[in-house]
């Protein structure tokens, strides 16, 4: 199968998924997560891939949703808006609920959607450069996933989804549990592939029962029923649309984000 904005490959036991829109910096749009579903439906079916590695191509593993898309996508109610954070939501957690162990391979920025993508899955290897982050509030945007808080102390996940930090290292990361292990730039991959490959020699039966009762220690917790409200209040904040939010995102269509961040901070100084 071949693909417009991701590459799947197969190195012996483990199935290798990369985003590629490097020139956007890995940003997820609609053809993405249709790519992503049909490329996991694959490895699902493929017996002889008994892992998966997610990795970006290029600086950036992934920079979160494309919001240039999202603007542009004529999203007109609750009704579209609903649809649409459900389906990335789905995609998202389609990693955690995967039958085959899941490891993101990390460089660069690891942002929003993608900061989700790589929580969502069972391992993260990060490269020392890397810079994790959920900037949403910054553009009046929601977050699909809520998985942060799962990780991380209340006031950890507070911090960085209320200041909307973009910043934070692979130190801090791997400190407050969010990343299993950090490596030197560029040696992420053969990192995560080595880490897949010792997983792939376990016996695949156990290695997937066993991932079905860790998760379901969280389903016992109430992630699922948590997350849910999660997306409710992202529906709530992209359907809910206040002078401030209107103003930003007509700057963001006719002129891009760089312009519209601008907007919000200038307006921030003069207030």
């Amino acid at each position: 199968m071949s693909f417009e904005t991701i590459d799947l490959n197969q190195q012996g036991p483990v199935a290798i998924i990369t985003l590629n829109r490097p020139e956007k910096l890995n940003a997820i749009n609609k053809t993405m997560l249709l790519e992503l579903e049909a490329a996991l439906d694959e490895i699902e079916a493929n017996d002889s891939a008994y892992t998966v590695v997610l990795n970006g191509k290029g600086r950036a593993f992934c920079s979160g949703f494309d919001l240039q898309a999202g603007v542009e996508a004529d999203r007109k109610g609750e009704a579209d808006w609903r649809s649409a954070i459900e389906y990335d939501f789905d995609v998202i957690m389609r990693f955690w609920h995967f039958p085959k162990p899941t490891i993101a391979v990390v460089q660069g920025y690891t942002l929003a959607g993608g900061f989700e993508l790589a929580l969502a899955c069972d391992m993260t290897i990060c490269e020392e450069n890397s810079l994790f982050g959920e900037p949403e509030v910054r553009f009046g945007s929601s977050i699909v996933a809520l998985l942060m808080p799962w990780y991380a102390s209340p006031k950890q996940a507070k911090k960085m989804l209320l200041s909307g930090e973009t910043r934070m290292s692979a130190s801090e990361a791997l400190n407050i549990g969010i990343v299993n292990e950090v490596v030197a730039e560029n040696e992420g991959l053969s990192r995560g592939l080595a880490l897949a490959e010792e997983v792939a020699l376990m016996d695949p039966d156990s290695v997937r029962l066993t991932k079905q009762a860790i998760n379901q220690s969280y389903e016992i917790m109430g992630l699922s029923k948590a997350l849910a409200m999660g997306v409710e209040t992202s529906v709530k904040i992209e359907t809910t649309e206040t002078p401030l939010r209107k103003q930003f995102n007509e700057i963001l269509r006719d002129k891009g984000m760089k312009a519209a961040l601008a907007w919000r901070e200038e307006r921030l100084k003069q207030s």
